[in-house]
């Protein structure tokens, strides 16, 4: 700048020389156009030639120098650097540097001193970029703030030029609060500081948080002194997550939480508040560092139990939604924050085990009536079975005794079935109330849960809402035709349908089943009658009363072979008596050996008659 200011100078005091010399009245206008002397030659041309000489800069290309912006339009930059003519360089290489004007000092770099046109081309990014390593070096060491200019997006952050240098800014340091918009940045131009170098792969890190934080750190201690529980402050939202909404409060972050946002109840914050929204807050609660700040938003409007209206009473009826299931109940919402809660009992009249989403869903629009209504506490209890008659009231006349009904299946004991007749009207059948004829072990190889079943009404217990109820009552009972069919020693064709330990169970006709010992199981072989055999089995026991045939193979056939030996034995035992009549009748007239062989034939036959009886 001294050598410009000086050539200035120079350069002036030659023009009013030269302007004293046109004024003079003596100028010898031929001399001027006389190519011996010439202009010089007449009053020292070459004395002003060799001091104008002497006010420019001595310049070589490919140097860097320092000048002055003399003037500037839309697309190009004058610059004088004390030489003889000008130079120009592109607008555009000051682009990250928006607030230039004419009278600034730029360094430029020559490219050309004389270019066709006779104009010194000079560049202001070259000359930035041979210079730029120690400048941004000198940044980081003096924690110098420098400008750069935002050329573009890039994975995780932008690029900022910055001395002509292409450095990482990390979107985490554009701002102290998230960026959801990244393109909003390039093409600006913005300060910053150096934060890290990489001297092997020559990487720039930059931060323009690291500028604001200190600021913002001074504020937050400001705001930190000065909070209480209580005390209402304007934030920003800042950010909206599932359990909550972040606010700024000017450098301080606090949190509401989901259940501050509204008296009623919401599925997300974003029902409530958007992103960068201006609101009022109250600080509930800050731990002992105050670095965690707990807000509220509903705090700030009077509770909805306070303004419930006074008349509302036990017994009257409500509108209202279903904002939350569980298991043993619904919440509904019957006014914005108030709420009352339906128990899964008050649900229906029934009395068997369920849940309550079988009655109702979160969004359900329903009537309730008020059971309990306790304003200090703020607790509604609600019941929607108690908008519908008790089906009890009028049992007797519905379900007397006898009445048959269609039930349906809900659950089974080891000593039988739960039934429903309709909503609120249970029974049981008696597992020995399901057959006449099978004997059953359990429920489930009768029936299954969901399945129709046809029931006859035996009895009614009003104290205990509870029905006894038969099935098998509802045909005659078969054994009093069984009586006459399966009478003892009758023989009928059986199937073995299960074996076990004592036994096993034979399959009759008519649907009847019977038992047999091991015993009566084994067949004319010795083998033992095997599962799902046919064999004929004979009646050796009925009982009507306890509905009990027992059953014998083995006796079929044994009583046939009895039967046959003592028809054999009456055969020989006549045979032998006839044989002896005629011994008698023929004694007269045998001779003395005859009659000795008779005796001895006498005493055999006697003998063997002896024997078999």
């Amino acid at each position: 700048m001294v050598e410009n200011k000086e050539n200035l100078e120079i350069k002036e005091e030659v023009a009013e020389v030269a302007t004293a010399a046109v004024s003079n009245d003596e100028f010898d206008w031929d001399a001027l156009e006389s190519e011996d002397e010439g202009f010089a030659g007449q009053r020292g041309g070459k004395d002003f030639e060799k001091m104008y000489d002497n006010t420019l800069n001595t310049v070589q290309e490919k140097e860097v120098l320092e000048g002055t912006v003399i003037s500037m339009n839309k697309r190009e930059v004058v610059v004088d650097i004390g030489y003889k003519s000008d130079g120009i360089v592109s607008l555009n290489e000051f682009r990250y540097n928006p607030d230039l004007k004419v009278g600034d000092s730029v360094e430029v770099y020559i490219e050309s001193l004389e270019d066709k046109k006779g104009q010194m081309i000079l560049s202001h990014k070259k000359a930035r970029a041979m210079r730029s390593w120690d400048r941004v070096n000198a940044a980081l060491d003096n924690d110098e703030i420098i400008k750069g200019y935002i050329k573009c997006r890039t994975k995780g952050g932008m690029i900022v030029d910055v001395f002509g240098i292409e450095a990482f800014l990390p979107g985490s340091q554009i701002d102290v609060k998230p960026i959801r918009d990244y393109d909003v940045y390039v093409g600006k131009t913005m300060e910053f500081k150096v934060v890290k170098i990489n001297q092997e792969f020559r990487n720039v890190v930059v931060s323009h948080k690291a500028l604001i934080e200190a600021e913002l750190e001074q504020q937050k201690k400001e705001i930190i002194s000065k909070l209480e529980k209580g005390q209402v402050l304007e934030g920003t939202v800042k950010n909206i997550t599932s359990y909550g909404v972040f606010i700024d409060l000017g450098g301080v972050d606090g949190l509401i939480h989901i259940t501050d946002l509204s008296w009623g109840r919401i599925t997300h914050p974003n029902e409530i508040v958007e992103l960068d929204q201006k609101l009022n807050v109250v600080i509930l609660d800050f731990d002992d560092d105050k670095k965690r700040i707990a807000l509220g938003l509903k705090q700030l409007t009077p509770h909805p139990w306070d303004n419930l209206d006074a008349e509302l009473k036990v017994g009257d009826s409500v509108k209202g939604k279903v904002v939350v299931m569980a298991d043993y109940g619904a919440f509904v919402e019957i006014a914005p924050g108030v709420e009352g809660l339906i128990h899964v009992s008050e649900m229906s009249w029934s009395q068997h085990l369920r849940s309550a989403q079988d009655f109702l869903k979160v969004g359900d629009e329903i009537e309730a009536q008020i059971l309990t209504l306790d304003r200090e506490e703020r607790k509604m209890s609600l019941g929607i079975k108690q908008l519908r008659q008790d089906p009890w009231q009028d049992i007797d006349t519905r379900f007397g005794v006898g009445s048959k009904h269609t039930a349906t299946v809900r659950n089974f004991t080891n000593f039988g079935v739960f039934v429903e007749i309709e909503e609120g009207v249970d029974g049981l059948i008696h597992i020995s109330d399901l057959s006449w004829t099978k004997k059953i072990k359990h429920p489930s190889e009768f029936t299954s849960i969901g399945a129709d079943i046809e029931v006859v009404v035996l009895d009614i217990d009003k104290e205990n809402r509870r029905l006894s109820l038969g099935h098998k009552q509802l045909e005659e009972n078969p054994w009093d035709v069984f009586e006459t069919i399966f009478s003892v020693d009758s023989i009928h064709e059986g199937t073995v349908v299960e074996l076990f330990d004592k036994g096993a169970t034979i399959a009759l006709p008519y649907g009847v089943e019977g038992f047999a010992t091991p015993r009566h199981l084994v067949k004319e072989d010795g083998s033992q009658a095997a599962l799902e055999e046919k064999l004929d089995f004979k009646v050796i026991e009925f009982s009507k009363s306890a509905k009990r045939i027992i059953l014998s193979h083995s006796r079929v056939f044994e009583d046939e072979k009895k039967s046959v030996e003592t028809a054999e034995k009456k055969a020989a035992a006549k045979q032998t008596k006839k044989a002896v009549k005629t011994v008698k009748d023929n004694l007269e007239k045998t001779t003395l050996g005859d009659i000795s062989e008779l005796a001895a034939l006498k005493s055999q036959m006697e003998a063997e008659e002896n024997k078999e009886k």
